[in-house]
């Protein structure tokens, strides 16, 4: 595909537009006028009904996104992706289709968005060093900042499918126990509620059980991605994590972006991850001169009620995705379509780098002063974060992954 072609649309699209011909997110939506979920691709600010445009261009495709989610296309596989994403690009280009395809886009301020897919299971990494290190210095402030595992594998837990929520569903406080100060166990809703800003791979193609996907097949199983905040209640974590990691301080609830961006839109994003020291056991060993690089240029933008917080860089992150794939399924794991694999809180060296408040506020220490006067330590009830960001695209553009927004509630009165 030429340059040209990237940045011409019959739409009259600005070529800067984040949402763009080189980016074609997928998603699922309802539309104001009708009842039925349809799978749908994000042009500019509209949504092309791409149930109703496959069936009339696409049909050997069609049976895909009948259904409305992404679910049947994210496990038919790269080819078949491939295919959809070049008559995609096709009918927004060529004015042949405009036609066909302009009846079929619908404003996206009027629509409904649904979690795209079906989370099958979802693991939460921690493959941030700036961001760990940071945690272990509050911590374990007299010993090693970093695990003596950290540097060996990529750390993660397996969290909750069934609390993964899509981008706008607003989130009630978590309850549970935590230990005060002064060492008393108490119960009631969190005090210390955090954002993290994340990034969520999205699996397409499963995998057999038994059988590990290596580093070099990491793009046949990987779609997409979105973007992803692991809300979590830093005190119920801080009581309840020791000896086997996060529990009710995690589970209560994970937001996504409603669009994913496929991994073809995001080739020129592509990097070198950091360098790692100790060199990786082979398994998980990507310094290999052919190896393709599974690092990504991505910026994020963390904003609380308006006002922007922090920029992490997701390049810095330490381990990728292709090698958390790995490890997940080297003991014989199998992956499923709709796996969510998340990246871990996402932080650079920079003090407006630090995608979590526990690192932006000292673990509280130091509350921000917000634009309004009012200070936060955590997240009070009415805040509202949301999460954005973007990467590299074709001759200047920017591929634009989205947002992904929540607004805390009160706890329920019986946990109050």
């Amino acid at each position: 595909m030429t340059v040209a072609d990237h940045r011409a649309t019959w739409l009259g699209l600005d070529p800067d537009h984040p949402f763009g011909v080189h980016t074609l997110p997928y998603g699922s939506y309802t539309a104001p006028d009708s009842g039925a979920r349809r799978a749908g691709v994000a042009i500019g600010d509209l949504v092309l009904d791409l149930t109703a445009a496959s069936a009339a261009l696409l049909p050997t495709d069609a049976p895909l996104f009948a259904a409305g989610h992404l679910d049947p296309f994210l496990g038919a596989g790269r080819p078949v992706w491939d295919r959809v994403r070049a008559a995609v690009t096709g009918w927004l280009t060529d004015p042949r289709h405009r036609a066909a395809i302009e009846p079929l886009l619908v404003p996206a301020a009027s629509v409904t968005s649904h979690l795209p897919f079906t989370v099958a299971d979802y693991v939460d990494f921690y493959a941030s060093e700036h961001h760990a290190t940071a945690l272990g210095r509050m911590f374990r402030p007299d010993g090693d900042p970093l695990t003596p595992n950290w540097k060996h594998l990529p750390i993660g837990y397996h969290g909750r499918a069934g609390t993964v929520v899509p981008s706008g569903t607003p989130v009630p406080r978590p309850a549970g126990q935590r230990r005060d100060p002064g060492g008393e166990i108490r119960f009631g809703p969190a005090t210390r509620l955090d954002f993290e800003a994340e990034v969520g791979f999205v699996v397409g193609v499963p995998s057999e059980p038994g059988r590990p996907v290596p580093l070099a097949e990491a793009g046949r199983h990987l779609f997409g991605v979105c973007l992803v905040n692991d809300w979590s209640a830093r005190d119920i974590q801080a009581w309840e994590y020791v000896p086997l990691g996060p529990f009710l301080g995690k589970s209560f609830a994970t937001s996504v972006s409603h669009w994913i961006v496929p991994l073809a839109a995001l080739e020129h994003a592509r990097t070198a991850p950091p360098p790692r020291d100790p060199r990786p056991l082979p398994y998980l060993d990507d310094s290999v001169p052919a190896a393709e690089p599974w690092g990504f240029d991505l910026t994020l933008d963390v904003r609380l009620n308006g006002h922007r917080l922090a920029r992490p860089p997701f390049a810095a992150m330490y381990w990728t995705a292709a090698q958390q794939l790995a490890h997940l399924t080297v003991n014989g794991a199998s992956l499923r379509t709709g796996d969510l694999l998340a990246s871990g809180t996402v932080s650079g060296p920079g003090a407006d780098e630090r995608g979590s408040l526990i690192e932006l506020t000292a673990d509280g220490s130091r509350p921000l002063t917000l634009p309004d006067g009012s200070t936060r330590a955590f997240l009070k009830d009415g805040d509202e974060v949301v999460i954005g960001a973007s990467a590299p695209g074709p001759a200047g553009t920017r591929v634009g992954l989205g947002e992904v927004r929540g607004r805390v509630v009160a706890a329920p009165p019986a946990a109050s």
